[in-house]
């Protein structure tokens, strides 16, 4: 499906028609000194190849140089930049051994390797490499072993609280009671008294399981358990 190579004095001239890579614009491959484009349908359907391949954006850092930007910038005087088939990628988002395995999938020959620069050039050929490879890469979100952690239902720190919780709704309920019986007949008058105690027994439980609760929550720091 490839079609005829063809330049364009400026990246804005290319139609609409001729565009099929829907993952780039003109403006990406175009040179960056002059705004000149040279369009290589191989070229461009290698690289929508990858990117499909890989399945992740392509941040393209050079592509079609003119002859003046190749040499203000030092290329080679040979540079496939300037034949519109060579493509400099960054290795910001992709993992260097597979998108080099990738890139000689879909028919890349030509390859170089700037890992300090981090990007990799790839080109249609011919089959060569240059540069130092680059170093091997740690995981970049390494899975780390979750912390151990009590049972809920064996959790000191919630049974104190959930013991500090219903002593708190006991004492509501009391001072509740004492106030209906105050306004009972006479015969359950008596009663009132003893409420005094239980609500005092449940205000001793609430500060009973807040401690509890404060005691534990310390412990499991110290033990690195939260």
């Amino acid at each position: 499906m490839s079609g005829p190579v063809r330049t364009f004095r400026h990246y804005r001239n290319v139609p609409e028609r001729v565009w099929r890579w829907p993952d780039f614009s003109p403006a990406e491959i175009a040179c960056r000194g002059t705004g000149q484009f040279k369009l290589h349908p191989e070229a461009m359907d290698r690289l929508q190849a990858l990117r499909d391949r890989l399945d992740k954006p392509l941040i393209v850092r050079s592509a079609y140089r003119s002859p003046d930007h190749n040499r203000a910038v030092g290329g080679p005087k040979a540079s496939k930049h300037m034949d519109g088939t060579a493509f400099d990628i960054s290795m910001a988002n992709h993992d260097p051994v597979a998108f080099e395995a990738a890139a000689r999938e879909v028919g890349f020959l030509g390859f170089g390797f700037y890992p300090r620069s981090n990007f990799m050039h790839v080109d249609l050929g011919p089959e060569r490499s240059w540069g130092e490879r680059f170093p091997d890469r740690a995981v970049p979100f390494a899975r780390e072993a979750p912390p151990a952690r009590e049972v809920l239902a064996q959790s000191r720190t919630l049974r104190g609280t959930g013991a500090a919780g219903v002593a708190t709704v006991g004492v509501g309920g009391v001072e509740v009671a004492q106030g209906v019986l105050a306004e009972a007949q006479s015969a359950v008058l008596p009663l009132v008294p003893y409420l005094d105690t239980l609500r005092w027994v449940f205000i001793a439980l609430a500060l009973a399981g807040i401690c509890v609760a404060v005691w534990a929550r310390i412990d499991d720091w110290r033990r690195g358990l939260r």
